[in-house]
């Protein structure tokens, strides 16, 4: 059959093929329209992104009606474990193909970030410092390492269980600490597992009056210090998320393959380059979108179970499940099927159900999945809404992912990887 006549047969079946389209997509398309306030479609993401940079003049972002938090951990559906993990190591299959393939530009760029120095137990801690809970230390660590903390609200939520705690210093010692003093001493690193979180409370070390300041380098050399009169102690109510890079056992695993392009697959690292001299490490950021198809981008320090860590080569967070009903994490919803992209498990982008700048936004993020019923008559979802209007017309589960059968929380930080 020659070209014409190809082109005439496929005409006379059009007519038919859209014919059949079911009115549940009907439906959903109108909803899909009346949930993004732009006359095209699509556009959503105008104005964000400016070449090679996030716009500053980001959309005022529609509230998302909260939810009830602890009612949706226990009634929420569960995906097995066998199947997520069969989706996160074979990205590249599925049993129904979509046919279809959405390529975002600039889906995977370097993220370079500032890292300060502190101490465990004597040894070095080199970290970052991404979000706060409090505005006024989000804008003076900003202004001290000259990229961008973004304040996270809910943080402050964070139970006890799900922080670690970690000294900070307003006098003394001048160093690369927070305040201009010495670094921050911690007290506990990803080696010890069971009690390591990034999430982190803070108490204050003042020296008085007298005392002769010099370097603390551990928990117990500031107790005794404390014990002898030299210092004050002050519980502070703010939790920031400083993720550990490198710690006196260990450091999170770098990419052996540094080349970035629009399809690189998460792989098993996060980390393209450790520089402790020069006190930077340089992450991959992922692109995704923000509630009202904003776009976004956001990189990935820990996770828990330890299964989705190691499958993405991060460290490895078990306290972080104590956040799955807690308001402190916010919903992110990945796609398990359908149209063929850059997300974490081979398909289209993730959507979040906050950004920076919301009142809802927290870098711990409560992983939820999304499946087709019919992949192979997926579209590409930008929106909450969108979600909202497929999952009511019956063309989209949505399920709270459970890995390893566990509570599933990952730590991706939202940033501007331009600035």
């Amino acid at each position: 059959m020659n070209t014409t006549l190809k082109i005439i047969a496929f005409l006379a079946i059009l007519p038919l093929f859209t014919a059949g389209l079911t009115q549940s997509y009907d439906i959903a398309f109108a909803e899909k329209a009346q949930g993004t306030p732009t006359k095209s479609y699509g556009s959503a993401s105008k104005g964000i992104v400016c070449g090679d940079r996030l716009c500053s003049e980001a959309p005022a972002t529609q509230p998302v009606k909260e939810q009830k938090i602890e009612q949706k951990a226990k009634e929420a559906p569960k995906i097995e474990q066998k199947t997520v993990e069969k989706q996160m190591t074979e990205t590249t299959k599925t049993t129904i193909d979509a046919g279809s393939v959405l390529k975002l530009s600039r889906a995977n760029v370097p993220a370079k970030i500032p890292m300060h120095q502190g101490f465990y137990n004597g040894g070095d801690v080199y970290y970052i410092i991404t979000d706060s809970s409090d505005k006024t230390h989000a804008d003076v660590i900003t202004k001290n390492q000259k990229w961008k903390v973004e304040l996270a609200p809910l943080l402050k939520n964070a139970p006890a269980k799900a922080l670690s705690k970690t000294y900070m210093f307003t006098n003394g010692i001048n160093g690369g600490g927070v305040h201009g003093y010495q670094g921050e001493v911690f007290t506990s690193t990803p080696a010890q597992s069971e009690i390591y979180s990034a999430l982190t409370s803070h108490v204050h070390v003042t020296w008085k009056d007298g005392a002769a300041p010099r370097v603390l380098n551990s928990e117990k050399a500031i107790l005794d210090a404390e014990k002898k009169g030299e210092i004050s102690l002050s519980p502070l109510e703010v939790v920031l998320n400083m993720p550990q890079i490198v710690w006196p056992e260990g450091q999170m695993k770098v990419k052996k393959d540094k080349t970035l392009a629009d399809d690189t697959p998460y792989g098993d690292a996060q980390v393209l380059e450790i520089d402790t001299k020069g006190k930077t490490v340089t992450f991959v950021a992922h692109r995704g979108w923000g509630p009202d198809g904003r776009t976004i981008y956001y990189i990935v320090t820990d996770a828990t179970p330890s299964g989705p860590a190691e499958m993405m080569g991060v460290t490895s967070a078990p306290t972080s499940a104590s956040l799955i009903a807690n308001s402190a994490a916010v919903d992110l919803y990945q796609f398990m099927n359908g149209i063929k992209g850059s997300g974490p498990m081979g398909f289209q982008a993730g959507i979040a159900a906050g950004a920076q700048g919301d009142a809802n936004y927290s870098p711990m993020w409560r992983i939820n999945v999304i499946g087709w019923k019919d992949a192979s008559n997926a579209a590409v979802l930008e929106t909450m809404s969108d979600i909202a209007a497929y999952q009511k017309a019956g063309l989209i589960d949505v399920s709270l992912a459970r890995p390893m059968d566990s509570d599933h929380i990952v730590n991706c930080p939202f940033i501007d990887p331009f600035q």
